[in-house]
């Protein structure tokens, strides 16, 4: 549906950091993910970060489609003693010790998947459309192939925004795109079935 993030020149990546890095990922994805699948959420991504002697893997987890809100501090923390016990017997783990970093996707995360624009609905976004000016209105509605946004029309400052006509956006025309963090008018937003939808990062830590 869209391009792959790709990394910035000079951070190095995972990969870079433990050459290994990179198949150690997919097979802790393999390792972990029933566990997440039991627990009805998803496994958004799985990292690993090498420094010297020690690792800290990152396991990032969000709600299924059909589900609205963010994964409570509970469940994280139920989730991370589980995952933990998980990384603690797996037979092919790495002999350094380990941080295990457990968290949910904040609002601010890049819109890659259906799903993602789904629980975006009725935020502000903002898109970046293949060939075209990129665009930053009220998503409105999300559709397999697709999505509709109602921009904000140019107003003078000091004045708030009225809505434009409605554009309809191919997936396959999007190159990428991101909810915009609103600090006013949020509440007064018609957000439709998306209404106070909120997913705010949430993270636990353990130390192996």
């Amino acid at each position: 549906m869209s391009e792959p993030d790709l990394p910035s020149r000079g951070a190095p990546t995972p990969a870079e950091q433990d050459p290994h890095a990179g198949g150690e990922e997919a097979r802790l994805h393999e390792l972990l993910e029933p566990l997440v699948q039991a627990r009805r959420l998803v496994l958004e991504g799985i990292s690993v970060k090498a420094a010297g002697k020690h690792r800290t893997v990152g396991v990032v987890v969000d709600l299924q489609d059909d589900e609205t809100g963010g994964v409570s501090l509970d469940v994280i923390a139920e989730l991370s003693r589980e995952l933990s016990d998980a990384l603690d017997a797996d037979p092919g783990a790495d002999a350094r010790p380990y941080d295990l970093e457990v968290s949910s996707p904040g609002v601010s995360r890049p819109l890659t998947q259906l799903r993602h624009w789904r629980r975006a609905l009725g935020r502000l976004v903002r898109v970046n459309v293949i060939g075209e000016e990129n665009i930053t209105g009220r998503l409105r509605e999300v559709r397999e192939d697709g999505i509709v946004l109602v921009p904000d029309l140019p107003a003078k400052k000091g004045v708030r925004p009225k809505p434009g006509a409605p554009v309809e956006l191919a997936f396959d025309a999007i190159r990428s795109g991101k909810v915009e963090v609103e600090f006013s008018h949020l509440e007064d937003a018609d957000l439709g079935p998306a209404d106070g939808l909120d997913n705010d990062d949430t993270d636990e830590t353990e130390e192996a």
